[in-house]
């Protein structure tokens, strides 16, 4: 079951960083674009800003979750580091219930959003609901939570770049 369970989170994991990653890629596309039809063609094209906007909302929930699945993300752990074990364990122990609160609160209060925000629409997309544009909030809460609970039950995950020159 503990396998079953890693396996899942790997390809989650994995789906986190695919959608972050083309955000990011994307974005480093649609931003230069904006920039040329302005100031080449000095004639703006309305939609590049927008689009990099709601690529930065994918890029952040998703990658966020991920940076966390694997510890990339930033701490503070100096004073966890030079205590005894007993506290270090109760630090990660506490560390882990507020991250679970964060992706709950994500999850819950995303959800509320998008569904308070479903039927407006996006001037320069207007077939696009602004509701589904939030759908990385809460999306990113449900897999910070589930890392989280890996964390926890199983342990962290492997390094993928132990060993190759790392991060």
């Amino acid at each position: 079951m503990i396998q079953l369970y890693r396996r899942a989170m790997d390809r989650l994991y994995f789906a986190c960083v695919l959608c972050a990653g083309t955000a990011m890629v994307l974005i480093s596309a649609v931003v230069p674009y904006g920039v040329f039809t302005r100031y080449v063609l000095n004639n703006a094209a309305s939609w590049p800003e927008a689009s990099a906007i709601l690529l930065s909302i994918v890029l952040t929930f998703f990658g966020a979750a991920a940076c966390y699945r694997l510890g990339l993300h930033m701490r503070v752990s100096y004073l966890r580091d030079i205590a005894p074990a007993w506290f270090g364990r109760g630090c990660d122990l506490l560390a882990e219930a507020l991250m679970l609160g964060v992706g709950g609160f994500m999850t819950v209060h995303g959800t509320v959003l998008c569904q308070t925000t479903w039927h407006q629409s996006i001037a320069e997309f207007p077939l696009l609901s602004v509701g589904a544009t939030y759908l990385p909030i809460p999306m990113g809460g449900v897999c910070l939570m589930l890392f989280v609970v890996e964390r926890v039950l199983i342990g962290r995950p492997a390094d993928p770049f132990a060993g190759q020159g790392g991060h």
